[in-house]
């Protein structure tokens, strides 16, 4: 009796403490693979991967920031992967290509996406990756410079450096839009 409940106390404090963290996990994920289908295979790559090493998390420090750790060199490592191999065209006879999407690439996406308007959407998607990734952690995730800097294994001035470049693209962007919501007045009603 007491094995059994030695053998179940690991699993019942991971479900406890990592797996409340499943919605942002998709988030994050969705905003990283751009599509659906792979969002949900990095979560659930994720989850596998920090139950194999939940011996290795020190219960009390911040579980969120080690999800979204291993969720990000997940991330990197499959985008390598994918980058290391050459893969054609099409297939010479259908036309088909790999990369055609077929359907709508997310459409869960777009229920967490409608917490943001469309047009920010589409400027943070717009982003180079490193920028987006920052963005993304920072003022969607709420996470600290110190955390995403280990997350992504880069210097904190690095985090620093990407935010400020991501949110001044962003702010390029998005000022038509800002102008014409009313958050902003409009250059040619300040020169009128």
């Amino acid at each position: 009796m007491t094995t059994i409940m030695s053998e179940a106390t690991p699993r019942a404090r991971f479900e406890a403490e990592a797996l409340v963290h499943l919605d942002a996990m998709y988030s994050f994920a969705l905003k990283l693979a751009r599509a659906r289908d792979d969002a949900e295979d990095l979560v659930s790559e994720t989850v596998l991967r920090a139950f194999e090493r939940w011996d290795q998390y020190r219960l009390g420090t911040n579980i969120r920031a080690w999800l979204f750790t291993i969720l990000y060199h997940l991330f990197v490592s499959r985008k390598r992967r994918i980058d290391a191999r050459e893969v054609p065209e099409g297939d010479g006879e259908s036309g088909w290509s790999p990369q055609d999407e077929v359907g709508e690439a997310d459409p869960e996406g777009r229920f967490y996406d409608s917490f943001l308007d469309d047009e920010i959407i589409r400027a943070i998607h717009a982003l180079p990756d490193d920028y987006r990734t920052a963005v993304v952690l920072s003022d969607i995730q709420d996470f600290r410079y110190a955390e995403i800097a280990q997350m992504l294994g880069i210097p904190e001035g690095t985090v620093k450096s990407r935010l400020f470049r991501g949110r001044r693209l962003l702010q390029g962007k998005l000022r038509g839009y800002a102008e014409e919501m009313g958050y902003l007045k409009g250059a040619l009603a300040l020169a009128g």
